[in-house]
């Protein structure tokens, strides 16, 4: 049983802003990385494609976009989230993925294993294209990768690569420049606080169950053959 909730806190924010650099008219790589680092204050890894450093400010939650949808409503209206192909990033505060097994398994989750992948420190996320104002020419959106493992019980998620699908990622709700990203992501330290502060734990709950709806929905639907190779 899960003890007492943790608060996680991005204790890892630096308290000196990361120096503007000049922004590249060279390509549109370099408008990107210069949107990230000036724009939002988000650290990058250097290298073609763009890559964002997770752990740092955030934790990511990659699910099926069809369960992701049904648990948007968790999510604070600032709160950011990208789709790639069928799947749907959803951010979280730092450190969440390493208390995900545990939740999982106090939510009563953790014998089933679920189709959600959990992104912690090590793992790196392709930057999706920063969105672009009404008229303006739209910046070619890198492609998505994502480092981790699929989230057992008991099993801390084990950074790996893996290449994302087909097409490129997109902000859903992208970030807002201006704005700290730490207080609009779900957390455990929420859990029990007033003020419809984004709470970790009813999101994880949300996504598993409609994780497990989409599964029995697509097993039901596979010829009985096929369902009983499954078994």
């Amino acid at each position: 049983m899960l003890g007492a909730p943790q608060s996680v806190t991005a204790s890892s924010t630096p308290l000196v802003p990361i120096p503007r650099r000049p922004l590249d008219p060279a390509g549109a790589s370099g408008q990107v990385r210069w949107w990230y680092e000036n724009e939002l204050g988000w650290p990058t890894v250097p290298g073609d494609p763009l890559r964002l450093p997770v752990g740092v400010r955030y934790d990511v939650l990659d699910v099926p976009a069809e369960a992701g949808h049904a648990a948007l409503r968790r999510l604070a209206p600032g709160s950011p989230v990208a789709l790639h192909g069928d799947r749907m990033l959803l951010l979280v505060a730092a450190g969440s993925t390493e208390e995900l097994p545990g939740l999982l398994e106090w939510l009563e989750w953790g014998a089933l294993a679920l189709d959600l992948v959990a992104i912690g420190a090590g793992g790196l996320m392709e930057a999706p294209s920063p969105p672009v104002p009404h008229g303006e020419r739209a910046v070619p959106p890198a492609r998505v990768s994502r480092a981790a493992a699929p989230c057992e019980a008991g099993v801390p998620p084990t950074p790996r690569d893996r290449v994302g699908s087909q097409g490129a990622a997109v902000w859903l709700r992208p970030p807002e420049p201006g704005c700290e990203v730490e207080a609009s992501l779900p957390t455990l330290s929420a859990l029990g606080a007033g003020g419809g502060a984004p709470d970790l734990v009813r999101l994880v709950n949300t996504v598993a169950t409609q994780v497990h709806r989409v599964r029995l929905r697509r097993a039901c639907a596979q010829p009985p053959a096929m369902r009983a190779q499954g078994r």
